[in-house]
């Protein structure tokens, strides 16, 4: 039997070539190479969480992989598990949280909402050192207040890659026992995609993740205005920078396929526990033929509030009760630019599957988005404007009204027009000529689907506020450049002003106004402190939130009574958005004597 002939030239590696490839390899093994990427055996995250609570609790920060609906990859979790470990505290109680560093990299947690001493607050650089690997730190405070919160790392992007949980805080008066059922819905995402290659990919193409641009014949848009925004250099479809083209969205850990179920029995009262632990989505919340009576926002108590959908910003939590009738019902969390959502069953009848209803259609942004004020918003969200010359908008006046819209092309790429006090340059490109107040709007995507939306115009809170006059009064503007992927406060992003934090007096009382010189929502939240949104409720029945969400084109203020003393970050709550510079510190002083 003759044998295949053999190429013995490309099997035979010459000496010299075989010392170089020798030199090479170990050129490549002396490069660090981190633990999870070494190919060595790796714990398997599970799926949702158990529950530690008394006044001592350990955390296990390590590597694992995760995998759900045939996406898998490396993955950062506490005791195993993603989400981590639900901590469960009692209003009053003393705690001790030892946190464990296994990894070969810093890392911290911080306590989302929670008042404390700025020292235990958990955020490396501002206010502790962070912890280093294989080292552990004792967090030791005391519980002031009750409601629902949750935990993430406040290191680099591992929040994205799965260092996230919640937190729920039993009240000292007994009020938690009055519902028959209460249960944990944190929203996340998971992605096979390691967070500093989203990184990447976001600086060299804002619009990789986006798979749902607008077409030439895409939409309702007539002509004229797709050729206004062009002219403007502006998306109307960039609502969001990572999407469901590499997320799977979670709840509570679980994905789509995973078929996650609540129980009930008909007649129930059930309280659902709803925390936005995502990276990078505004979720809109329903659950179709259900209503929803909110009790609490970001952990405050506020006045019911009945609705059937709300959105929900990036580290926002509502409280909702609702008494599902007989049945499965589709307990949804829809991503805003509907790329996808997390689902699951909330049943009497253990087993079955809910109905998932389809996606809806991708909105669209307005010019309300950009800044040109709601008249005009709602003008570009109107139908029938096809004889409208949107052509001439960007160079004459219309109507004869007192509006200018030869600015409309022009202005919102001015920043000549923007404060002193901001900077301009490379890393701002774009303002809002004639920002409003978007209090009363319920979030891209729900303007008009015919059913009650939750507004922050709706939130009352329940027991009265202290009444205190406003002592000062600053403005902060939000700031970026979309196709460069830098964001700020101010026009300058953290790095440049680490050292020149915001100033607040002990005790002071300020109002503070941001404005938001961008075309997407941030979510920005304050750490250990609550402050009042100003939403048009009379000055005792302002809501307290941590969190405030700023929309596109708009303003939106609160007052801020500065009486915990320290240090604390203030930021964006997009990850990429703070990781890339949308981030300050806020000082608080003297310390009382």
């Amino acid at each position: 039997m003759k044998l295949a002939s053999h190429d013995k030239s490309s099997s035979l590696l010459p000496r010299r070539r075989f010392l170089m490839g020798t030199a090479g390899l170990i050129g490549a093994t002396a490069l660090p190479v981190p633990a999870w990427a070494k190919g060595v055996s790796m714990q398997h995250a599970a799926k949702g969480f158990g529950t530690m609570s008394g006044e001592d609790i350990r955390l296990d920060i390590q590597n694992s992989h995760y995998s759900t609906g045939g996406r898998s990859g490396h993955a950062q979790t506490v005791n195993g598990s993603v989400p981590g470990p639900l901590i469960r505290l009692k209003q009053g109680q003393n705690v001790r949280l030892h946190v464990t560093n296994h990894l070969e990299e810093d890392s911290s947690i911080h306590w989302h909402g929670l008042l404390l001493p700025f020292q235990f607050d958990g955020v490396p650089g501002v206010s502790f050192p962070g912890i280093k690997p294989h080292e552990t730190f004792t967090y030791e405070f005391p519980i002031r207040q009750a409601g629902t919160y949750w935990w993430h790392s406040h290191s680099g992007l591992q929040e994205q890659a799965g260092l996230y949980g919640p937190l729920v805080i039993e009240a000292s008066d007994g009020s938690d026992a009055r519902f028959d059922r209460d249960y944990i819905v944190l929203l996340s995402e998971f992605t096979p995609v390691h967070p500093h290659e989203i990184m990447r990919k976001l600086k060299v193409g804002e619009h990789y993740f986006n798979r749902q641009m607008q077409s030439a014949t895409d939409g309702n848009m007539s002509g004229d205005e797709r050729r206004m925004w062009g002219a403007m250099r502006m998306n109307p479809r960039d609502v969001s920078d990572v999407t469901g083209s590499t997320y799977t969205f979670l709840m509570n850990g679980h994905g789509p396929a995973d078929d996650l179920e609540y129980l009930f029995k008909p007649g129930e009262r059930v309280r659902l526990r709803i925390i936005n632990g995502s990276a990078m989505t505004f979720f809109n919340m329903r659950i179709p033929g259900v209503p929803m009576t909110v009790i609490q926002a970001d952990g405050q108590d506020v006045l019911n509030h009945e609705v059937d959908e709300l959105q929900i910003g990036v580290a926002e939590t509502y409280d909702v009760v609702v008494t599902p009738p007989d049945g499965s019902h589709a307990l949804v969390a829809e991503a805003m630019d509907r790329s996808g959502m997390a689902i699951a069953s909330l049943t009497s009848h253990p087993g079955h599957k809910a109905t998932a209803p389809a996606l809806r259609e991708t909105p669209t942004l307005t010019m309300a988005d950009m800044g040109m004020g709601m008249e005009m918003g709602a003008m570009a969200g109107m139908s029938g404007m096809d004889g409208m010359d949107h052509g001439a908008m960007g160079h004459g006046q219309m109507g004869g009204g007192t509006m200018d819209h030869s600015k409309m092309s022009h202005s919102m790429r001015d920043t000549s027009i923007l404060p002193e006090d901001v900077a301009t340059g490379p890393g701002v490109d774009m303002v809002s000529p004639m920002p409003v107040d978007r209090m009363d709007y319920p979030g891209l995507g729900l303007e008009n689907v015919g059913h009650r939306v939750l507004r922050y115009t709706d939130l009352r809170a329940k027991r009265a506020n202290p009444v205190r006059a406003i002592e000062r009064e600053i403005e902060l503007h939000l700031t970026g450049n979309m196709e460069r992927y830098m964001w700020s406060f101010d026009g300058r992003k953290y790095a440049a002003v680490k050292d020149d934090p915001i100033r607040f007096g002990f005790d002071e009382r300020v109002r503070v106004t941001l404005v938001n010189d961008t075309m997407m929502a941030h979510p920005i939240h304050l750490h250990g402190h609550f402050f009042e949104i100003v939403n048009g409720a009379e000055q005792t029945r302002q809501p307290r939130k941590h969190t405030l969400v700023v929309q596109p084109g708009g303003k939106a203020a609160f007052d801020l009574t500065a009486d915990e003393p320290g240090d604390w970050a203030f930021h964006c709550h997009l990850l990429y958005h703070m990781h890339a510079g949308m981030m300050q510190v806020v000082t608080v002083r003297p310390f009382p004597a």
